[in-house]
């Protein structure tokens, strides 16, 4: 079985989609039942996806006419069992399999630029049209799916993310060298790993740190990292205050090689969004060894299982009450350490990747 992977979600700041795409691309060539991969970016193939991992335009191209570069391109999309990692397949496919990770485009449109929104219903009415199979992160998005988009349960399976064995629990000496250089010290912050978007509830998570007690606050402040994301305005005015208050640290986005430090390293990991495929953050987390408290909605329980606390986070009492508690219950946080390991290892980009191509065989087959 020769397969393509559509590799448009690769770029040097990688996203959870990203992730799992890269995950993709590193892990199929070796699985038995495949042949030939190839990698498709932006309308061509590139030999080695890695370079976009260092700069999105490096791509060799073919100096061949236009309709012949397409032609060329159709057939072997039509030879081949391609796969878009990013909810879309390439127009010149005719079939394909695809992953589905969220539907928030469509029950959450205003937490989108409505250029985004315009754009994906463009592609998505063609793709999930032509896809032999649909493949979701979660059992929470699958049933969405079903009840949404009408579709036969028989056709979409759920296959969840892994974390990569460099996130584990490190010691504090192994780490100081890295989070020196932010300001922060092992254990004496709390961390949170996300978007700036509006249905990831950051602005929620800056107002419930506000009201901690004045020295459990400053004793812990709040790192924010990741990507700047959209329709934002206010909550970057937000921190702001917040940063020149001293008791929040925005860093922005973070490469991976810091990042393992500074999940390691966080005495709390916190996640609010209202609405995942999957969260892949708090599972990197408890990989970590680090104590999480995720937000109670969409597929957080369903993945998150009885390793994490849990939190409403519209409602602000509660939201600071269980962040306090999480800072300093010392039995919660032992167990829930020990709950969170044995939960993240149970996801492993392996056997994502081996059930992805074995869903892959059976749209082969069809």
């Amino acid at each position: 079985m020769d397969v393509t992977l559509v590799v448009d979600a690769l770029s040097p700041q990688l996203s959870g989609i990203g992730r799992y795409t890269w995950e993709l691309c590193r892990r199929v060539p070796d699985q038995p039942a495949v042949g030939r991969v190839g990698f498709f970016y932006n309308g061509a193939f590139v030999e080695d996806p890695a370079s976009l991992l260092r700069n999105r335009s490096r791509r060799r191209r073919k100096r061949l006419p236009r309709w012949l570069r397409r032609r060329l391109v159709q057939r072997r999309l039509r030879s081949d069992l391609v796969h878009g990692p990013n909810y879309f397949l390439p127009a010149e496919a005719e079939t394909g399999v695809i992953t589905i990770h969220d539907l928030s485009v469509f029950r959450y449109p205003e937490t989108h630029p409505p250029e985004r929104v315009k754009a994906f219903e463009r592609q998505f009415e063609s793709s999930v049209g032509r896809a032999t199979h649909i493949i979701t992160d979660s059992e929470t998005i699958r049933r969405e799916i079903i009840a949404d988009l009408g579709l036969r349960a028989s056709t979409i399976t759920a296959i969840g993310l892994g974390v990569g064995s460099e996130y584990r629990r490190r010691r504090f000496e192994e780490i100081e060298p890295a989070l020196a250089p932010l300001g922060l010290k092992p254990g004496e912050y709390a961390l949170c790993v996300s978007t700036l978007e509006p249905r990831k509830k950051i602005a929620e998570l800056l107002r419930a740190w506000r009201e901690l007690p004045r020295g459990l606050r400053n004793a812990t402040p709040l790192v924010l990292a990741g990507a700047k994301g959209w329709l934002n305005d206010q909550l970057h005015d937000e921190i702001s205050k917040a940063a020149s208050e001293g008791w929040l640290k925005h860093l922005g986005f973070v490469p991976e090689s810091q990042l393992l430090a500074l999940y390691a390293g966080a005495r709390l990991f916190a996640y609010p969004s209202i609405y995942e495929g999957f969260g892949l953050p708090p599972i990197e987390a408890m990989a970590s060894g680090v104590p999480v408290l995720v937000s109670d909605r969409s597929c957080l329980p369903e993945v998150c299982g009885d390793a994490a606390a849990y939190v409403n986070p519209d409602d602000q009492t509660a939201f600071t009450w269980t962040i306090h508690q999480c800072l300093v219950d010392e039995q919660w946080r032992r167990e829930a350490v020990a709950r969170g390991l044995d939960r993240a290892a149970g996801f492993t980009w392996d056997r994502c990747v081996s059930e992805t191509v074995a869903v892959y065989a059976r749209g082969s087959a069809q």
